[in-house]
């Protein structure tokens, strides 16, 4: 089962919105502080996306509904609480349905995708496009740096995107492709614009088929990993690796294929990496009891890599479904969200960390979503800052239901 993309006339906006910062929890002095409500009219709504941070400690990100014409915005939350919507989509030329964040590059400028809208024909609504936001003299201006057309370059862009070293964009389109399984795509500055390429094409088959929700991720030989919701050999999904081939091309690797419980299956969060080499992800089912898992996979000779499970969830107050991308804290204790599970009377899910102790990974819930109206479900993952502070989204919930933004100190 996939989870829908899309459930949860170009005008900067420059409206700001006062924001009281209101400490809720499971206890008075909880370490939860909810920063932001969605009001959802012209601020947004729906926030599905993960936060990103400038050096000013700004927070950035996208609403997949909501803004001037209801069609998802781009926002930027400052340190004083106070909200300000960046652009409102229009659903025409420049994309609708903004989902994943947004990527900051060295001179401020933000990057993402939205799921539809453009200049291709898909669905009547578009068939995505990747854009870009450009600070100049206090407004935002909207570039459309390409357009899905819905045939083998794929369309439906849900995901974030991530630079190379040398100012490449990438990230994933979990539809089209000549295989009508998705592809994995390459976006380059030149002087005359911006070049799309795909790198990858999914067949459906060993190689997987449907790009995942996280981030891309780069190592430093400038090797790419990824998962796949679907396809593999057990038609569970897969973890792989594009390597550069040093002529512009790439070359694919089947690092893993998920098997079902009692292990892992369909991953949605990207990976993460240590200094070992390890990589690290979730998957929404699998495990034990079938909701979900934590993983590492682990690489051994002739290329095959182990997985090893590190914590199967079990539907409870531990938290179930988790469609996070993991972060490891300054103490090497992995960190996330589960979308569900938690407070029995809500099922709204949980903030959790593991710590390696004795040999094993320990879980402690950091909080239980839907209590005093401080958000559910939150699909996106957590950004941590320099002081160990937690931040992320959640797509409902909140004083007018519409999603928060929100604090987890250490």
């Amino acid at each position: 089962m996939r989870i829908s993309r899309v459930d949860f006339l170009f005008r900067p906006a420059a409206t700001i919105f006062a924001v009281i910062a209101l400490f809720v929890g499971m206890s008075q002095g909880s370490a939860y502080q909810r920063l932001y409500n969605f009001t959802g009219g012209a601020d947004g709504r729906d926030p599905a996306t993960r936060l990103t941070f400038d050096s000013a400690g700004n927070a950035y990100g996208t609403t997949a509904a909501g803004g001037d014409y209801d069609f998802g915005t781009v926002f930027m939350l400052l340190p004083s609480g106070e909200q300000h919507v960046l652009y409102s989509f229009t659903g025409g030329f420049d994309g609708l349905d903004p989902h994943g964040g947004v990527t900051l590059d060295a001179a401020g400028n933000l990057y993402g995708t939205a799921v539809a809208g453009g200049g291709g024909l898909c669905a009547g609504d578009g068939c995505g496009v990747i854009f870009e936001l450009s600070p100049s003299n206090g407004t935002w201006n909207e570039a459309t740096l390409y357009s899905f057309q819905g045939g083998d370059d794929g369309f439906g862009p849900g995901g974030g995107l991530v630079f190379d070293k040398a100012g490449n964009l990438y990230g994933t389109a979990p539809d089209g492709g000549a295989n009508s399984a998705g592809v994995v795509f390459e976006l380059s500055p030149t002087r005359q614009g911006w070049t799309y390429k795909v790198i990858h094409t999914f067949t459906g088959g060993k190689d997987g088929a449907v790009g995942s929700l996280g981030l891309l991720l780069f190592d430093a030989a400038g090797n790419i990993y990824g998962v796949t919701e679907l396809g593999g050999a057990y038609g569970a999904g897969t973890a792989y690796q594009l390597s550069p081939t040093g002529h512009g091309g790439w070359k694919f690797a089947l690092l893993h294929a998920f098997q079902g419980s009692p292990y892992g299956a369909n991953p949605y969060g990207g990976l993460i990496l240590d200094a070992s080499g390890n990589l690290y992800g979730t998957t929404y089912y699998g495990g034990q009891t079938g909701m979900g898992t934590v993983f590492e996979l682990t690489p051994g000779p002739n290329g095959i890599w182990q997985e090893n499970l590190l914590y199967n969830f079990q539907g409870g107050t531990d938290g179930s479904l988790p469609t996070t991308t993991l972060l490891f804290d300054s103490k090497f204790r992995l960190v996330g969200t589960t979308s569900t599970g938690g407070r029995p009377s809500c099922d709204c899910g949980t903030a959790f960390r593991l710590t390696l102790k004795d040999g094993s990974w320990k879980e402690k819930i950091l909080h239980y979503f839907g209590k005093s109206r401080d958000g559910s479900y939150p699909n996106y993952g957590l950004t941590l800052d320099q002081a160990g502070n937690l931040y992320g989204t959640t797509p409902y919930g909140g004083t007018d239901g519409h999603g928060t933004i929100f604090q987890i100190a250490p």
